[in-house]
């Protein structure tokens, strides 16, 4: 069953399993459902969902959302803007690194493997291998969906407050719907740039958990700016060399690593469970639910804090 509007040229589908969607295979229904290819569509939608008194979620590749049983009673816009001339916003970061390696263009090595879209991340600066999206950015168009009339605003990088895992769109908490971008690429020689976006790939391949539905990395790695002389637990063996750190794409203790030393590699909870292969991944092996997932975060959080001292903190975002 479908809700038609605007001349049956735009429609809501109705209760639509968003399990279906996510990446995660998690989820109940949303409410209404709408797929934006352009950018008329996505603001007649806005409007369309003012005028029903209808909340909005936007969904991009659904890579880092963990949706909840009880879905959504809402609008789910799916952000599937793929327009010529700059890079839109729906476009698949494969098709993108793709289109970098044919084209010839270096800056996005980093991305090979990488899932999701453009828009997600930009939203969440994706980063990988010491680089992030804001090393290639130019400009982020978006579009501001709660003010009177749905607006257009243009932003250099300097304005897209980009941060670790953050950026000005994601601290708006759904504000504004991102719907392209100009990136900054540079010419290279296309067999070394096909190199090393295949060592990419494989690296992900090799020990990431490509077997089973994620959401990726579901915390964000530990800054070592966080870590001082004052937690006792963690600090010393750092200073010693004991503990691993890494640049992402500045010095940052792996979560990996903490979780796996609290001995949680391989737990399970419901369908879920914590990868032994990666343990910052969280895979579903099972029909797992969302409550599963967050019980498996809740026991990480538990435990490397009382192992460590440290507290960690998610990456992916929740859809309740």
């Amino acid at each position: 069953m479908v809700l038609y509007f605007l001349n049956f040229k735009y429609v809501f589908e109705i209760n639509v399993p968003l399990k279906q969607i996510s990446y995660y295979k998690i989820g109940g229904k949303a409410k209404y459902f709408f797929e934006a290819k352009d950018v008329d569509g996505l603001i007649k939608a806005v409007l369309k969902a003012r005028k029903i008194k209808a909340p909005i979620f936007v969904l991009a590749g659904g890579t880092n959302v963990l949706i909840s049983e009880e879905g959504f009673n809402g609008l789910i816009i799916k952000n599937s803007i793929r327009q010529p001339g700059d890079f839109g916003a729906g476009m698949l970061m494969a098709d993108l690194v793709d289109y970098a390696v044919d084209k010839n263009f270096s800056g996005l090595e980093w991305a090979g493997g990488l899932p999701g879209t453009l828009g997600g991340a930009i939203r969440g600066n994706a980063g990988a291998f010491g680089k992030e999206i804001k090393d290639i950015i130019d400009e982020v168009v978006s579009l501001d969906i709660f003010s009177k009339n749905p607006k257009i605003i243009r932003r250099k990088i300097k304005d897209c407050g980009f941060e670790y895992r953050s950026s000005i769109f994601k601290k708006k908490k759904g504000v504004e719907i991102i719907l392209e971008a100009s990136l900054k690429l540079i010419k290279d020689d296309k067999k070394e740039i096909e190199a090393r976006t295949k060592q990419n790939i494989n690296y992900r391949l090799r020990n990431h958990p490509m077997e089973y539905p994620s959401l990726g990395s579901t915390f964000k790695n530990v800054p070592l700016t966080l870590i001082n002389a004052d937690n006792k637990l963690i600090y010393a063996d750092i200073k010693k060399g004991k503990i691993p750190i890494k640049n992402d794409p500045f010095p940052v203790v792996p979560v990996a690593y903490l979780i796996s030393e609290a001995g949680l590699k391989g737990i399970s909870c419901g369908g879920a469970m914590i990868s032994p292969k990666h343990p910052n991944f969280i895979v579903n092996v099972l029909n797992a639910t969302a409550d599963d997932v967050k019980n498996l975060i809740q026991l990480a959080k538990k435990e490397v804090k009382k192992k460590f001292g440290v507290e960690i903190f998610e990456e992916i975002e929740y859809l309740n």
